[in-house]
Protein backbone atom coordinates (compact mmCIF):
# COMPACT_ATOMS: atom_id res chain seq x y z
CA UNK A 1 0.00 0.00 0.00
CA UNK A 2 1.55 3.41 -0.58
CA UNK A 3 1.92 6.41 1.70
CA UNK A 4 -0.87 8.15 0.27
CA UNK A 5 -3.15 5.18 0.45
CA UNK A 6 -1.93 4.88 4.04
CA UNK A 7 -3.00 8.47 5.15
CA UNK A 8 -6.07 8.46 3.30
CA UNK A 9 -7.25 5.19 5.12
CA UNK A 10 -6.69 6.87 8.51
CA UNK A 11 -10.01 8.61 9.03
CA UNK A 12 -11.83 5.50 7.74
CA UNK A 13 -9.85 2.68 9.92
CA UNK A 14 -10.56 5.52 12.78
CA UNK A 15 -14.53 4.99 11.97
CA UNK A 16 -14.34 1.22 11.78
CA UNK A 17 -12.71 1.33 15.06
CA UNK A 18 -14.98 3.39 16.63
CA UNK A 19 -18.01 1.56 15.48
CA UNK A 20 -17.03 -1.50 16.74
CA UNK A 21 -16.27 0.16 20.56
CA UNK A 22 -19.87 1.35 20.70
CA UNK A 23 -20.44 -2.39 21.01
CA UNK A 24 -18.65 -3.28 23.53
CA UNK A 25 -19.53 -4.13 27.28
CA UNK A 26 -23.11 -4.18 25.76
CA UNK A 27 -25.28 -6.95 26.11
CA UNK A 28 -26.60 -8.61 22.33
CA UNK A 29 -29.90 -7.18 23.58
CA UNK A 30 -28.82 -3.42 24.09
CA UNK A 31 -26.68 -3.76 20.40
CA UNK A 32 -29.94 -4.34 18.53
CA UNK A 33 -32.24 -2.23 20.18
CA UNK A 34 -34.24 0.41 17.92
CA UNK A 35 -33.72 3.88 19.47
CA UNK A 36 -34.84 6.37 17.09
CA UNK A 37 -38.54 6.18 15.22
CA UNK A 38 -36.53 4.36 12.44
CA UNK A 39 -35.03 1.86 14.53
CA UNK A 40 -31.96 2.72 14.28
CA UNK A 41 -29.39 0.11 16.75
CA UNK A 42 -25.83 -0.64 16.96
CA UNK A 43 -25.54 -3.65 15.50
CA UNK A 44 -27.33 -2.69 12.11
CA UNK A 45 -25.29 0.16 12.05
CA UNK A 46 -21.81 -1.66 11.48
CA UNK A 47 -23.67 -4.16 9.42
CA UNK A 48 -24.99 -1.76 6.97
CA UNK A 49 -21.45 -0.04 6.97
CA UNK A 50 -19.61 -3.74 6.21
CA UNK A 51 -22.05 -4.16 3.16
CA UNK A 52 -21.19 -0.54 2.18
CA UNK A 53 -17.69 -1.10 2.30
CA UNK A 54 -18.02 -4.86 0.19
CA UNK A 55 -19.98 -2.78 -2.56
CA UNK A 56 -18.14 0.04 -2.98
CA UNK A 57 -14.55 -1.29 -2.13
CA UNK A 58 -15.29 -5.03 -3.59
CA UNK A 59 -17.83 -5.51 -6.20
CA UNK A 60 -17.06 -1.80 -7.97
CA UNK A 61 -13.80 -2.85 -8.87
CA UNK A 62 -14.59 -6.52 -10.15
CA UNK A 63 -13.96 -8.20 -6.77
CA UNK A 64 -17.95 -10.15 -6.27
CA UNK A 65 -18.11 -9.93 -2.42
CA UNK A 66 -17.39 -13.26 -0.41
CA UNK A 67 -20.46 -13.03 1.30
CA UNK A 68 -23.85 -13.17 0.15
CA UNK A 69 -26.17 -9.71 -0.03
CA UNK A 70 -29.05 -10.19 2.03
CA UNK A 71 -31.12 -8.73 -0.64
CA UNK A 72 -30.13 -10.90 -2.63
CA UNK A 73 -32.57 -13.00 -2.51
CA UNK A 74 -35.56 -14.29 -5.01
CA UNK A 75 -38.52 -13.26 -2.55
CA UNK A 76 -40.69 -10.35 -3.60
CA UNK A 77 -41.44 -9.63 -0.02
CA UNK A 78 -37.40 -9.06 1.12
CA UNK A 79 -37.09 -6.57 3.84
CA UNK A 80 -35.58 -3.12 2.12
CA UNK A 81 -33.86 -2.38 4.80
CA UNK A 82 -32.23 -5.88 5.84
CA UNK A 83 -28.63 -4.54 6.19
CA UNK A 84 -29.98 -1.94 8.85
CA UNK A 85 -30.57 -4.97 11.84
CA UNK A 86 -29.23 -7.80 12.53
CA UNK A 87 -31.38 -10.47 11.92
CA UNK A 88 -32.90 -13.26 14.35
CA UNK A 89 -30.49 -16.05 12.61
CA UNK A 90 -27.49 -13.51 13.18
CA UNK A 91 -25.45 -12.93 16.25
CA UNK A 92 -23.65 -9.89 17.01
CA UNK A 93 -20.29 -12.29 16.36
CA UNK A 94 -21.74 -12.79 13.25
CA UNK A 95 -21.91 -9.09 12.39
CA UNK A 96 -18.72 -8.29 13.57
CA UNK A 97 -17.35 -11.04 11.50
CA UNK A 98 -19.19 -10.15 8.65
CA UNK A 99 -17.34 -6.34 8.89
CA UNK A 100 -14.00 -7.80 9.62
CA UNK A 101 -14.97 -9.76 6.29
CA UNK A 102 -15.66 -6.26 4.44
CA UNK A 103 -12.44 -4.79 5.81
CA UNK A 104 -10.25 -7.14 4.80
CA UNK A 105 -11.68 -7.23 1.26
CA UNK A 106 -11.02 -3.64 1.23
CA UNK A 107 -7.88 -3.96 2.39
CA UNK A 108 -7.12 -6.24 -0.70
CA UNK A 109 -8.85 -3.48 -2.74
CA UNK A 110 -6.20 -0.75 -1.43
CA UNK A 111 -2.79 -2.48 -1.86
CA UNK A 112 -3.56 -3.62 -5.25
CA UNK A 113 -5.51 -0.89 -6.75
CA UNK A 114 -4.01 2.53 -7.58
CA UNK A 115 -5.74 5.48 -6.26
CA UNK A 116 -6.65 6.76 -10.01
CA UNK A 117 -7.69 3.16 -10.95
CA UNK A 118 -12.28 4.09 -11.81
CA UNK A 119 -14.61 1.77 -10.37
CA UNK A 120 -17.88 1.55 -11.54
CA UNK A 121 -20.89 2.19 -9.73
CA UNK A 122 -24.03 1.49 -11.01
CA UNK A 123 -26.34 2.88 -8.94
CA UNK A 124 -24.97 6.30 -9.10
CA UNK A 125 -25.68 8.85 -12.06
CA UNK A 126 -24.02 8.40 -14.96
CA UNK A 127 -21.88 11.88 -15.24
CA UNK A 128 -20.64 10.07 -12.04
CA UNK A 129 -20.70 6.98 -12.27
CA UNK A 130 -16.89 6.06 -12.79
CA UNK A 131 -15.14 7.51 -9.42
CA UNK A 132 -11.33 6.70 -8.48
CA UNK A 133 -10.36 4.46 -5.65
CA UNK A 134 -9.15 8.13 -4.07
CA UNK A 135 -12.67 9.13 -4.02
CA UNK A 136 -14.38 6.38 -3.12
CA UNK A 137 -11.94 5.57 -0.20
CA UNK A 138 -13.55 9.64 0.64
CA UNK A 139 -16.99 8.93 0.02
CA UNK A 140 -17.13 5.50 2.23
CA UNK A 141 -14.89 7.26 4.70
CA UNK A 142 -17.41 10.10 4.94
CA UNK A 143 -20.37 7.37 5.07
CA UNK A 144 -18.54 5.55 7.84
CA UNK A 145 -17.53 8.40 9.82
CA UNK A 146 -21.26 9.53 10.10
CA UNK A 147 -22.81 6.30 11.53
CA UNK A 148 -20.21 6.29 13.74
CA UNK A 149 -21.32 9.45 15.08
CA UNK A 150 -25.33 7.96 15.24
CA UNK A 151 -23.43 5.09 17.01
CA UNK A 152 -21.93 7.62 19.75
CA UNK A 153 -25.39 9.13 20.26
CA UNK A 154 -27.01 5.38 20.53
CA UNK A 155 -24.21 4.54 22.84
CA UNK A 156 -24.77 7.28 25.21
CA UNK A 157 -28.65 6.66 25.38
CA UNK A 158 -27.95 3.36 26.58
CA UNK A 159 -25.78 3.65 29.21
CA UNK A 160 -24.18 7.17 28.83
CA UNK A 161 -20.27 5.91 27.86
CA UNK A 162 -19.21 8.52 24.84
CA UNK A 163 -15.41 9.16 23.20
CA UNK A 164 -13.99 7.76 20.12
CA UNK A 165 -11.65 5.58 22.28
CA UNK A 166 -11.04 3.28 25.70
CA UNK A 167 -10.21 6.19 28.36
CA UNK A 168 -11.33 9.19 25.80
CA UNK A 169 -14.55 10.72 26.43
CA UNK A 170 -13.86 13.48 24.27
CA UNK A 171 -15.91 15.85 26.72
CA UNK A 172 -15.32 17.77 30.06
CA UNK A 173 -15.21 15.55 32.80
CA UNK A 174 -18.01 16.82 35.30
CA UNK A 175 -20.25 14.83 37.90
CA UNK A 176 -23.71 13.83 37.20
CA UNK A 177 -25.40 16.59 38.91
CA UNK A 178 -22.93 19.44 37.07
CA UNK A 179 -24.50 17.94 33.63
CA UNK A 180 -27.69 17.42 34.99
CA UNK A 181 -27.62 21.26 35.54
CA UNK A 182 -25.99 21.72 32.25
CA UNK A 183 -28.79 20.02 29.96
CA UNK A 184 -31.68 21.99 31.88
CA UNK A 185 -29.43 25.24 31.18
CA UNK A 186 -29.37 24.32 27.91
CA UNK A 187 -32.71 23.44 27.70
CA UNK A 188 -33.89 27.00 29.45
CA UNK A 189 -32.14 28.39 26.57
CA UNK A 190 -34.19 26.52 23.76
CA UNK A 191 -37.52 27.16 25.67
CA UNK A 192 -36.83 30.89 25.43
CA UNK A 193 -36.83 31.13 21.63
Amino acid sequence: MTPETEELLIPLRTSRAALLLKLEGLSERDQRRPLTRTGTNLLGLVKHCAFVELGYFGDCFDRPSPVPYPWAQDESDIDDNLDMYAGEGESAADIVALARTAWAQADETFASTDLDATATVPWWPEDRRHPTLRRLIAHVSADVARHAGHADILREQLDGDVGLRPGMSNVPEHDEQWWADYRERLQRIADGC
